[in-house]
């Protein structure tokens, strides 16, 4: 006889379904960055969520060439095998904000990520002469607006790209065999719904198996990004826009989203803010004011507003941990940098050996200054720690961290830390109650100190980790003068 089950007890199930715990994270041995919150269960005491930032380097190229300009910018930067590739619009605004040329799409290369050169290409024409680092002048007949590259590890074909067309409107697709010479993949846009009129870029999610693209678009008149997905990079779904939970209503021109590519679950973004106070007198004290108020007589804004870089992570693609304030600040500087189109991240982050003596490898980022300003603009490196975004930082004082549960893969611990001569870490792992295990308590734990990628943690009596493989557990980590960046399971 079937059993009835009272109205009561069906309202109660989705209180009670609410309740279930979630099930543990399964983080196996891939490293997890702590650039949002999925593993915090709580931090205690000095513990704090950190946003770090990168430091000001080298010039890597000067866009100073007949063919380059003020407006040259949306850099695409990665390595492939022993160089690293950059792909960026080459395009000049005079003083005013006007436009003498169309955009046209440049190259260059280098062996470090450090010095950059610009080959001569021989492919597109400029004022009679080929003699150029230029590889694309038109899609279609129109100006293409911009040209963002990526390796397809697909092997359909070696390389691909998307750039912003204008006959007729949308995004096109591209692909190469050299990443030298292109081709179109189809005749037609594959993208139509969007903006557009700013970097837009795409790759292959390897999480999901499919095409990714972030696009730029306009919501009730505010700047934005959308992304959509394909199996085919021809066909592609509808464009949705991106959700930032706890983050302010901001705009959002670029959005340089990316798999991190030591932790490719994890995309990560660098999307430019664009702010417009108006005429105020900080507005004034900026610096190049004559520059600026020379640019407002086309448009208030090109002597407003300005520019700089957030940082940004998602696990899904569409759901972000922004942090709120800027990941690159204009900084302390008389010019070149305070300028709307300034402090553009390109996409995307490369690993580099550091050009300082006896100093670890780095990750490098590149922005651009002197942007709408004279007759050219340049592209800067900055340099970052490896995993360095963001940390679980404690003072002296000392905090904690408590992680929620997770299995995890690997008989040792190995923790990307910093701390200082007097600061240091211990760590402990708990079952899923937060009973410590037997051995792994924090005070079996040694002290860890020192600066290093993968600092293994270690316990007295040395035991193994082998036996906790599978089974949820919680690492809780005590810090003091110390910056905890990154871990995994090995």
């Amino acid at each position: 006889m079937m059993r009835m089950i009272s109205r009561r007890t069906l309202l109660a199930l989705p209180a009670a379904l609410a309740a279930q715990p979630s099930p543990p994270a399964a983080i196996g041995s891939r490293l997890e960055l702590m650039a949002d919150r999925f593993l915090v269960e709580r931090l205690s005491g000095a513990a704090s969520m950190r946003l770090h930032h990168p430091s000001r380097e080298n010039i890597a190229l000067e866009h100073d060439a007949p063919w380059e300009g003020s407006g040259t910018g949306y850099h695409t930067v990665f390595q492939d095998g022993r160089i690293y590739r950059m792909y960026y619009k080459a395009w000049h605004l005079d003083p005013y904000g006007k436009t003498p040329r169309p955009v046209r799409i440049a190259y260059a290369e280098s062996t470090d990520g450090i010095h950059w050169t610009k080959p001569d290409l021989g492919l597109v024409e400029f004022q009679g002469s080929k003699h150029n680092n230029l590889l694309l002048d038109q899609v279609n007949g129109a100006e293409c607006h911009d040209f963002s590259p990526f390796l397809d590890p697909t092997g359909k074909v070696k390389y691909r790209a998307i750039g912003f067309g204008r006959k007729p409107r949308g995004l096109y697709a591209f692909h190469s065999n050299d990443g030298i010479q292109w081709e179109l993949s189809a005749k037609e846009p594959v993208i139509t719904e969007g903006a557009f009129d700013t970097q837009n870029i795409t790759f292959w999610d390897a999480g999901i198996a499919k095409y990714r693209v972030y696009l730029r678009d306009f919501h009730e008149g505010k700047r934005g990004i959308k992304t959509a997905l394909s199996d085919d990079f021809l066909h592609w779904t509808k464009p949705e826009w991106l959700d930032y939970p706890g983050a302010p209503d901001e705009q959002l021109y670029t959005n340089q989203i990316r798999p991190y590519y030591r932790a490719p679950h994890l995309l990560i973004g660098f999307p430019s803010r664009y702010t417009d106070r108006g005429w105020i007198p900080s507005t004034a004290a900026l610096p190049e004011a004559e520059l600026r108020r020379q640019r407002s007589q086309t448009n208030l804004r090109y002597g407003s507003a300005v520019t700089d870089a957030l940082f940004m992570s998602s696990r899904d693609g569409r759901s972000f941990h922004r942090w709120n304030e800027a990941f690159l600040r204009p900084g302390l500087r008389t010019r070149d940098n305070w300028t709307y189109g300034d402090n553009y991240l390109a996409w995307h982050v490369v690993e580099t050996t550091s050009p300082r003596a006896d100093e670890a490898r780095e990750l490098s980022l590149y922005a651009t200054e002197s942007y709408f300003t004279g007759h050219s603009s340049r592209l800067r490196r900055y340099s970052l720690r490896i995993d360095g975004f963001a940390s679980i930082n404690a003072s002296l004082d000392g905090g904690e961290l408590l992680t929620k549960p997770f299995t995890f893969t690997g008989t040792k611990l190995l923790l990307n830390v910093s701390t200082s001569g007097g600061g240091g870490l211990r760590a402990e792992l708990q079952d899923s109650t937060g009973a410590p295990l037997p051995g792994l308590r924090l005070e079996d734990s040694h002290v860890l100190f020192g600066d290093s990628l993968e600092l293994a943690a270690t316990w007295k009596g040395n035991p193994s980790l082998q036996a906790h493989q599978g089974r949820a557990v919680r690492l809780r980590v005590e810090l003091k003068d110390a910056d905890l960046f990154a871990l995994r399971f090995s």
